[in-house]
């Protein structure tokens, strides 16, 4: 990696940083350039505007999750271990996020979709799509549990990956805002609900 984009990178990182801090929207060029002690023409080579800066925010926070969530899940055998995978990945996403001690920090991309679901344009747009591909990867690795014929034959993987989001989304908000001690616990019984629900009557 070249020196300019190690700087880029680290621009990138700063920002990620303090967007999950001050919220995306507050992250702007000049407010960067004196984080990083840098000057902002210097910041404007490497990104022409604030948007393109948020866009590559979103993509870097995109590719974090992808890396601790998805490709993890995938290397399990497929079906119900990749299923469980996610699970346990997401839950990896949430601790490496907010750290051992204080619940700070949390999923970035929820922070995100919050921030912008009535926020019109490119990184809206960005984020809906990055939100969209985790409910379809979710809905895709429960089709190859029912291909295995663990998950129930004519199951809605969209819904059940509807409900799968939504317990993780409970989850989160549980351990974030009201640091409930159980929240770990409690998402592991939804999940286990979820899935009984969704097996084969034998």
């Amino acid at each position: 990696m070249g020196k300019g984009e190690q700087t880029r990178q680290l621009i990138v990182d700063r920002a990620l940083t303090m967007a999950q801090r001050i919220g995306l929207e507050q992250v702007t060029l000049g407010v960067l350039a004196d984080e990083l002690d840098l000057s902002k023409s210097g910041l404007f080579a490497h990104f022409k505007s604030k948007e393109q800066l948020q866009l590559e925010v979103v993509a870097e926070a995109v590719a974090r999750f992808t890396s601790t969530v998805i490709l993890p899940a995938l290397k399990a055998p497929r079906g119900l271990p990749r299923v469980q995978q996610l699970f346990e990945g997401y839950l990896r996403w949430i601790d490496s996020a907010s750290g051992s001690s204080a619940h700070t920090g949390g999923c970035i991309l929820m922070a995100f979709s919050y921030e912008y679901d009535d926020r019109p344009g490119p990184v809206h747009d960005a984020i809906q799509k990055a939100m969209q591909d985790w409910l379809d990867c979710i809905a895709r690795v429960a089709k190859t549990a029912v291909d295995a014929g663990e998950l129930a034959a004519g199951l809605d993987v969209k819904q059940f990956a509807f409900e799968f989001d939504g317990l993780l989304m409970a989850f989160h908000h549980a351990f974030k805002l009201h640091r409930n001690p159980r929240a770990e616990p409690m998402a592991r019984k939804a999940l286990a609900h979820l899935l009984e629900r969704s097996t084969p009557t034998r």
